[in-house]
């Protein structure tokens, strides 16, 4: 059937089928709602004319949109459109687990893989804790995304745990190559059954082939229940023996012989990238090699306590002269009649203590009941202990144990899991002991006060002691020591969250270097200035005074006396001598300039006339210092006046022209010759 541009719910436009399954097709879709891709899985045909499948279907996919994890495919929605049903998931880019072994022909690194391992382990975690087992864990369900994140798919054929079953309409769920022995002779599944099928997973990863194969699925799954792997190591002696042991483990027939717990495993994965080469893993074993006794039946035990009490004496009535002589004499002469005798007496004594054991076993058997339920799986309400309590008291339970944990989802108080679990029409004897663990809360600690300023190796103690969860970061700091704690976050002897992360500032020391400073004086200002950079000052200034009695630009002074330890960022300064020197200074004036620039047009009225003159000239001085280097009245006509005069140190320049100072600047004589012009 052809679906592209199907608009699903009013919601999800089809683009393009991605792939297939046992159960449904996949597709890339766009919700129109929230403006985004999505995968939407839908039934295939087959199923949906089976109420009861649907309704399975439709719980499993509620179950698994429970679930929130990063290694675990987001399921959005679920609905029907007409006789399509459908799940709505989170659209990954990436490629399958299997496609990554396939496309590279051999074993994958062991690192990269215990790595993939440990994510599906923690989804595994989460799915566990929420009551939800996958039951088809391999390569073909489990997304690497382009950043190299495992993302586990398919939780939408998984069942919630009080379900009793993993099988449905004659059909079983799941790739036999993957599958637990439990789970290959159609017996009940738990969370360890998907631990065995993570196992044959990394079996695979690291050998490139799965531990049991064969030319039938039939075939396969004998090899599943009777079988003992190739240990991984003798495929690939790459893998380590920390990771070659925890494969073992996952994979071991008897249940209760492997890991009880995905965190369990997820523990000894974490431990193995750290201790690869460790022998830290620990193998049971099964305990059955006892000698094989024939154990005698009720018939045969009578027969042989009355060969003792009851064997007719010589002489006595039994006797081959006596009754029991004249019944061998008849059954003699009438062999038929003798058998079909011994075959009646047969079948009384068969029915006579098949009727007694039965009375037997049912005088001597427990009465039972149906577990009660004590964890609600399709609401969020939980049960106070006290609730619990008079449910199994109500029920007849009188063995039973509540253990408290701590836990951030559960109030404190309320039921957190039952061990057994509840199922369905599911009854366990009266006197069977039932465990149930309830929540103590969220688990608070106090921080403890006067941390910052002690070593970090003494506060890290602190807090290993409290059990806390840190994280370091590490800064310079140019008056802290390294190694010691600048500051927390949050604050000491603040009570927060065991679970919360506290965040420690820790001091590097100083960014700079130690210089041990050399003796500079009597050298020049240019041989001290690079010696100074050579040993690793980034910051030399240099102050200048005049001492006649020292050479000209020697160093007189430095800041930091020699043999001084200071960081290289330090700013050291230098005294320089600095005599003065001689030096001219040429004064170039422009009297026509100045002339038509400051002189005016003088207007004399006479009672006859107008007359207007025009004065010729001006009075120009240059002074240097205290010393007038010129002073006379210049013809205005005049071009240039140009004066040169020698100096030393920092002199006033003036020109006077008229009554104004047309020009005044300090000359720096030590600089050598200057020109200066007016205007």
């Amino acid at each position: 059937m052809d679906l592209k541009g199907r608009l699903l719910g009013n919601r999800y436009e089809i683009i393009e089928k991605i792939g297939n399954g046992g159960m449904a097709t996949v597709y890339k879709a766009k919700c129109h709602v929230l403006n985004r891709y999505v995968a939407v899985k839908i039934l295939r045909d087959e199923f949906t004319t089976d109420e009861e499948f649907i309704k399975r279907f439709e719980v499993e996919a509620q179950s698994a949109a429970s679930i929130t994890h990063p290694n675990i495919v987001s399921v959005y929605d679920v609905g029907v459109d007409g006789n399509l049903y459908y799940i709505v998931m989170e659209l990954i880019k990436g490629k399958t687990l299997k496609e990554i072994i396939v496309e590279e022909k051999g074993p994958l690194p062991w690192k990269w893989s215990v790595n993939i391992a440990g994510q599906i382990a923690s989804a595994l975690e989460t799915a566990h804790k929420n009551h939800i087992i996958h039951r088809d864990i391999k390569p073909h369900n489990i997304i690497i995304t382009e950043d190299g994140v495992a993302k586990v798919t398919d939780f939408g054929i998984a069942k919630a745990v009080s379900n009793s079953t993993i099988t449905a309409f004659g059909t079983t769920i799941g790739s036999v190559h993957y599958f637990s022995p439990e789970h290959a002779r159609g017996g009940y599944t738990d969370a360890k059954s998907d631990l065995y099928s993570l196992g044959i997973v990394m079996y695979e990863m690291l050998t490139g082939k799965v531990p049991f194969d064969a030319d039938t699925p039939v075939s396969v799954a004998l090899k599943q229940v009777q079988e003992e792997p190739v240990e991984p190591i003798k495929l690939n002696d790459k893998i380590p023996i920390s990771v070659n042991r925890i494969i073992l483990k996952a994979m071991q027939k008897e249940p209760a012989l492997r890991y009880q717990s995905a965190t369990e495993m997820l523990t000894d994965l974490r431990l193995a990238l750290k201790r690869p080469d460790d022998d830290f893993v620990v193998l049971a074993s099964r305990n059955d090699d006892s000698p094989t006794q024939k154990v005698p039946t009720i018939y045969e035990l009578e027969m042989e306590k009355n060969n003792d009490k009851n064997a007719p004496k010589i002489g006595e009535e039994g006797h081959k002269d006596g009754k029991i002589g004249k019944m061998r004499a008849f059954f003699k002469k009438h062999p038929v009649l003798k058998t079909l005798t011994i075959v009646l007496i047969c079948i009384l004594l068969f029915v006579i203590v098949m009727f007694s054991t039965i009375k037997i076993l049912n005088s001597s058997r427990p009465a039972q009941a149906q577990i009660p339920e004590l964890v609600w799986q399709d609401s969020d309400t939980r049960l106070t202990k006290e609730a619990a309590e008079n449910l199994l008291k109500e029920a007849g339970f009188t063995d039973y144990e509540f253990q408290e944990e701590y836990s951030e989802e559960v109030e404190a108080g309320y039921v957190i899991s039952q061990d057994p679990v509840y199922q369905d029409n599911y009854k366990i004897n009266l006197n069977q002991k039932i465990t149930i663990l309830v929540s103590k809360g969220q688990k608070m600690i106090t921080l403890p006060k006067k941390l910052v300023g002690k070593n970090i190796e003494d506060v890290k103690k602190s807090l290993d002691e409290l059990e806390a969860k840190y994280e370091i970061t590490e800064v310079n700091d140019e008056k802290v020591a390294s190694g010691v704690l600048l500051s927390i976050d949050p604050e000491e002897g603040e009570e927060i969250a065991a679970t919360e992360t506290v965040k420690l500032t820790v001091s590097k020391g100083s960014a700079y270097k130690d210089i041990t400073v050399k003796n500079v004086v009597g050298k020049s200002e240019e041989d001290a200035k690079n010696q100074l950079k050579t040993d690793g000052f980034t910051s030399v200034e240099v102050e200048y005074e005049e001492n006649s009695n020292k050479s000209d630009g020697v160093v007189l002074e430095q800041s930091i006396s020699a043999g001084k330890t200071v960081k290289e960022n330090e700013t050291i300064v230098l005294t320089v001598n600095k005599l003065p020197k001689e030096a001219n200074v040429t004064v170039k004036v422009n009297v026509k300039a100045l002339a038509d620039k400051y002189i005016k047009e003088d207007t004399t009225e006479n009672t006859t006339t107008d007359d207007t003159t025009k004065k010729t000239t001006e009075k120009l001085q240059i002074i240097v210092g205290t010393d007038t280097i010129f002073s006379e009245t210049v013809d205005l006509t005049a071009t240039n006046v140009e004066k040169t005069w020698s100096a030393t140190g920092v002199k006033e320049v003036k020109v006077i022209f008229g009554e104004v100072t047309v020009y005044k600047e300090k000359v720096d004589f030590n600089q050598g010759d200057k020109t200066v012009s007016v205007p």
